[in-house]
This record gives C-alpha cells, sequence and structure tokens, in this order.
C-alpha cells in the first residue's frame, strides 16, 4: 500500500509538471494582455487613429490618421490648440509681451521604428498662429511653415489602445507682425513634449 501511494505521489507531481508546463507553453503561443503574441511591433500594416488630447482641455482638439507598413508610418493630422499658448515653448526670441495660439492647421508626418515601439520621424506643419498683444488685446493672424522632428514611444495597453509620450523640435524661418509699432518676431526653434492617445483600428501580421 505503501509503494502504491508513493507511486500516485510520483505520478501527479510528474502529471502536474507536465500539465504546468503545457499551459506555460500554451500562454506563450498566445501570449497575454499586456504582452500580446505577435507583439503589437511585429505588425506588417496597420491604420490608427490618435488624438493630442490635452488640446481639448484649452478649447481646441487634435484629431491624426496614421498608417503602418512594417516599419514606416505615415501620419496627416489636423489641429486646433484654442487658449493653449505655443509662445513659452520657443527656444528662440520668444516673447512674454505676447501670446500665440493654434489655430486650425494641417500636418504630414513620416516615421520610423527604430526599435519595438520606438519611433523617430520628421514632419511638416503648416501652421496658422493667432497672435495677441497681452497688454493691448490686439490680435492678428500669421502663417507659418514649420519642419522639424520628433521622437516618441507606442506604449501599448493590449493589442489596440496605446499611449504615446514625445518630444518635438519646431523649427522655422522669420517672421513678424507689426502691433502699432510693437513688432512680434516669431521664433525660430519651439521645443515641446507630447501626448497621444490612440487606438489600432486595423492591423495585419
Amino acid at each position: 500500500m505503501k509503494h502504491i501511494s508513493i507511486k500516485l505521489s510520483v505520478l501527479f507531481v510528474v502529471t502536474l509538471f507536465t500539465a504546468t508546463n503545457v499551459l506555460a507553453q500554451s500562454d506563450t503561443t498566445a501570449g497575454t494582455f499586456w504582452r500580446p503574441t505577435p507583439r503589437n511591433y511585429e505588425v506588417k500594416q496597420a491604420f490608427e487613429f490618435e488624438s493630442l488630447v490635452p488640446m481639448f482641455f484649452t478649447g481646441g482638439y487634435h484629431f491624426a490618421v496614421c498608417y503602418r507598413y512594417d516599419k514606416f508610418r505615415f501620419r496627416a493630422s489636423v489641429i486646433n490648440g484654442g487658449t493653449y499658448d505655443a509662445e513659452p515653448a520657443g527656444l528662440t526670441n520668444s516673447s512674454p509681451e505676447f501670446k500665440r495660439y493654434y489655430k486650425t492647421s494641417p500636418g504630414f508626418f513620416l516615421g520610423y521604428n527604430v526599435w519595438k515601439n520606438l519611433e523617430v520621424y520628421t514632419f511638416l506643419e503648416l501652421h496658422t498662429f493667432e497672435i495677441e498683444q497681452s497688454s493691448t488685446g490686439r490680435k492678428d493672424d500669421i502663417h507659418s511653415t514649420d519642419f522639424g522632428g520628433g521622437v516618441s514611444y507606442q506604449f501599448f495597453i493590449g493589442k489596440s489602445f496605446y499611449i504615446q509620450p514625445g518630444l518635438h523640435l519646431y523649427l522655422r524661418g522669420d517672421n513678424s507682425l507689426d502691433f502699432e509699432g510693437v513688432k512680434y518676431n516669431i521664433p525660430n526653434a519651439d521645443f515641446a513634449p507630447v501626448l497621444r492617445l490612440g487606438y489600432r483600428i486595423w492591423k495585419k501580421y
């Protein structure tokens, strides 16, 4: 009887060990919610919809449609910053005497995933800014063709939803406005953090 108990115990341990290995292999094959298989960065094609959500908190909006092909990613967007003041982001010749607001403007981005979900990209944005003189409240528009680069990372939550923080460097040529003898010069460079929320609406591995 004792030998039978030992054999049954050994058989139970062996069976449990085998079952655990099989389940572990199944889990690895199927992936998990946080680490799906195949991995999100292994996608060959995808359509994504995303938004620079902080713009909504200042009465504006931002929408973008993205297409991913292998490691390349193309994005077209439209932005309106509402009451968001972009002037403090200026690296050169920014002025505390003026405020600068994004009016509705399009942008085009071309990116490349250099490692997993880490993307570097270049962009061209056709901005219209509303410039406000703080002391008088007078406003006028200025047009600016901005180009530059950025880096960001897609943190996926599951297979579709993602959070994408990043950094942008905007570059532009000289441009100015005259406010009754007071000259406004738009900064030649802006540096700003960005935070986008997105959803992968279609994908192909």
